[in-house]
């Protein structure tokens, strides 16, 4: 039995490598002598095999005795048995010992095989076990190569699993060599004919809030919730973060003493820029919060359609708007709504004035095809058509001189063209009248309003007079107040 202990240790030493226990690396070679048992005697067979500590191996190979063999591999007939000991009868049971020094090559190369078979088996099912639930998790490891643009990585905790990181996972502003560390996060656990592959990436949003995690102690301990985060990986970064203790600031947190923690996830993104905003469950406010940088002077929400139109200061436009819109787009991902930006003076051409300045009245304004006009004559029509006037917003932004341009169109359809547009954009008298009477009734109480603080300034021992309207009474204390409106 000594030439069986090199062979055991040989495979000790390979079972080590897989961190497989001595009682796992008996049961491998087990499961590979009942393969070179098959090999051997033409299929499975009946044995007992004992595998000792010190590397002795004993087989002995069972077999019924019977009048007609029907399985040779696992059956002998009566004759052949009493060749061994007259007294063996049928129904009995037969015990041959086999030498492990008598297995051939093929017999070897059969155990061999179904040994590092049930290896590979073991180590797929431990990565399984180890990642199935880790998905979302940071990991870290090593680039062992870079093919058609995927990088292979060696996990630094499990160098056995297979895992990558495909190009629509990468920061295109990165680039990794062979042998650089690099961490990214699990973002999928993929079974392939070949057993689990691990997908990572560097460019799912769940990889920055990792980072912050790690950065962070306030969202490791759940004091800090992000509680939305949205990403164009190289570009920008939007989180929404809240907290749960009134003490604790939880954009502060996460900006850290000298935007220490933020830093330290930006060098990691490679310069990527990230707007951190405190969450609120109010769409208005939040969007306020989530066009950051940017300063929003108005903001109007739609809660039927999900839709909140912010209106921006001309200065602010472009920041609000972002590089190639980006800022506006994160913005309307991060509060799950959609985003209309107006600049204050697109606003009001718009008429929105009395929505920018609060205003009482609502106006509801829609723009149409100039088909659903009455009064334009189809010759008329197919001429603005063509010439790239095919709504009524378009038609408005028309004078004369820009109508008789129009080829196909002469003075007469031209008078007709602004006849039509006087009479849709006609001020309502009454509407008039009532915003007449309404400017009059302000400039009334701007004057009581300031003869009453003349009369108080010439007799300060008097009491002041009441104001002489309900509206006189409400701009007083807004004056005392300090307030105004922009």
């Amino acid at each position: 039995m000594s030439d069986q202990i090199p062979i055991v240790e040989a495979f000790r030493m390979m079972a080590a490598n897989k961190s497989l226990t001595e009682l796992e690396l008996h049961d491998l070679i087990r499961e590979g002598i009942h393969a070179a048992l098959a090999r051997r005697f033409g299929g499975p067979v009946e044995a007992e095999i004992d595998v000792t500590d010190g590397g002795d191996i004993s087989i002995v190979v069972l077999k019924e005795v019977v009048e007609e063999v029907e399985d040779a591999a696992r059956e002998v007939t009566l004759e052949q048995a009493r060749w061994d000991d007259p007294d063996f009868q049928v129904g009995d049971l037969m015990e041959i010992p086999v030498d492990f020094r008598d297995f051939g090559r093929s017999a070897v190369m059969a155990a061999k095989q179904r040994i590092i078979q049930r290896i590979r088996e073991g180590e797929r099912d431990r990565i399984r076990m180890e990642f199935n639930d880790r998905v979302g998790d940071l990991v870290s490891g090593e680039v062992q190569a870079s093919e058609r643009g995927k990088l292979v990585v060696m996990l630094n905790r499990s160098r056995e699993a297979e895992a990558i990181i495909p190009w629509r996972e990468q920061n295109p502003r990165e680039r990794f060599r062979q042998g650089e560390p690099i961490r990214a996060v699990l973002k999928l656990l993929e079974e392939t004919p070949r057993g689990p592959r691990l997908i990572l990436s560097r460019a799912d949003p769940q990889f920055v809030a990792s980072l912050f995690a790690l950065e962070v102690p306030e969202i490791y301990q759940n004091i800090v919730d992000i509680k939305e985060i949205v990403r164009e990986a190289g570009g920008r970064t939007k989180v929404a973060v809240a907290s749960r203790d009134e003490s604790v600031d939880p954009v502060g947190a996460c900006v850290g003493l000298k935007g220490s923690r933020v830093q330290a996830v930006v060098s990691e993104l490679s310069g990527e820029r990230i707007d951190i905003v405190p969450w609120h469950p109010d769409p208005e406010i939040f969007a306020r919060r989530a066009l950051a940088p940017a300063r929003v002077a108005k903001v109007i929400s739609d809660q039927e359609r999900h839709v909140i139109t912010a209106i921006v200061d001309e200065d602010q436009l472009s920041l609000a708007i972002g590089r190639n819109g980006q800022n506006v787009r994160l913005a309307s991902q991060l509060i799950g709504w959609q985003i209309d930006l107006y600049s204050s003076r697109d606003w009001m051409e718009r008429g929105g004035e009395a929505g920018l300045f609060g205003g009482d009245e609502e106006y509801e304004m829609s723009d149409f095809p100039l088909s659903e006009l009455e009064g334009i004559a189809p010759a008329t029509l197919a001429a603005l058509e063509a010439a790239g006037v095919g709504s009524f917003y378009g038609l408005l932004d028309m004078d004369r001189s820009d109508f008789l341009q129009v080829p196909g169109i002469g003075p007469d359809e031209a008078d007709t063209l602004e006849a039509l547009i006087d009479e849709l954009t006609v001020v309502d008298e009454a509407q008039a009248e009532g915003a007449a009477g309404k400017a009059a009734a302000e400039a009334s109480t701007e004057t009581e309003v300031a003869e009453a603080e003349v009369a108080e300034a010439e007799a300060p021992e008097l009491v002041a007079p009441e104001p002489a309207s309900a509206d006189a009474a409400d701009a007083m204390s807004t004056a005392a107040s300090g307030e105004g409106t922009a």
